[in-house]
């Protein structure tokens, strides 16, 4: 299935009042030709839509922020004005957790085979759907996506529930586009200074292994981000 400009589905339909037309325009239509459609649904009422969305337009602005957009839009069929809500975020997954909690089934929003690289790996998969349906038990504080060859992704998260153990969460995606696949790891660490540690070594082209997350956690993201930092600046890899 090749990937396509998606269609909002608003033919008739106007934004319902004029602070909503404006943040529609500037967060959404503006650079509505540099979306990758990667997974939709559409209730059979009408009344809702969920995009998943890759932004192009990203890759020429600020180094290392999340590439992919989550979408809900929601109509009023009978008056024909529509609200939404939306969310930048660096992994499918991600985007697709925080449809689901938005009302989206999860086996409507899955990535159609072709759409993206294959998870390598077993474990990459269940973390995957982990991270799509395990609930809102962390908060994402921040991402850097390297969009270049190597391409890497490293997510940054905290345990909302101050017990938790490990509350500092590191995701790595690495994609292999040689045999167009990719897998998805998780580390844990017990303070804010232990994970930024790695995150800055990392960064700066040192080996170190991520450490396992404990199984005993199984916790996925909030796909509300808290206010984001910025551990380290990325290694220099040419963008």
């Amino acid at each position: 299935m090749p990937p396509s400009e998606p269609d909002f589905r608003l033919d008739g339909y106007e934004a319902i009042n004029k602070h909503v037309a404006d943040q529609f325009w500037q967060h959404i239509e503006i650079e509505q030709h540099d979306f990758t459609l990667l997974a939709e649904h559409h209730t059979e009422d009408g009344e809702h839509s969920f995009y998943v969305m890759h932004n192009r337009a990203v890759t020429w602005g600020i180094p290392g922020e999340p590439q992919l957009v989550a979408l809900h839009l929601k109509r009023d069929t009978a008056a024909h004005t529509f609200r939404f809500t939306h969310q930048m975020l660096p992994l499918p997954s991600m985007a697709q957790s925080w449809l689901i909690a938005r009302g989206c089934p999860e086996e409507e929003i899955l990535l159609a085979d072709g759409i993206g690289t294959t998870p390598a790996n077993q474990a990459t998969r269940a973390l995957e759907k982990r991270l799509r349906s395990d609930g809102d038990h962390f908060a994402l504080l921040t991402s850097y996506t390297h969009d270049d060859d190597p391409i890497e992704i490293t997510v940054l998260l905290r345990a909302l529930d101050e017990k938790a153990p490990l509350p500092f969460r590191v995701l790595l995606k690495e994609v292999d586009f040689d045999a167009w696949t990719h897998t998805l790891r998780e580390g844990g660490f017990e303070t804010f200074e232990a994970a930024t540690q790695w995150w800055e070594g990392h960064w700066r082209g040192e080996e170190i292994p991520l450490p396992t997350a404990s199984l005993a956690t199984h916790h996925t993201i909030t796909g509300i981000p808290a206010l984001p930092v910025r551990p380290a600046p990325p290694r220099g890899l040419g963008r």
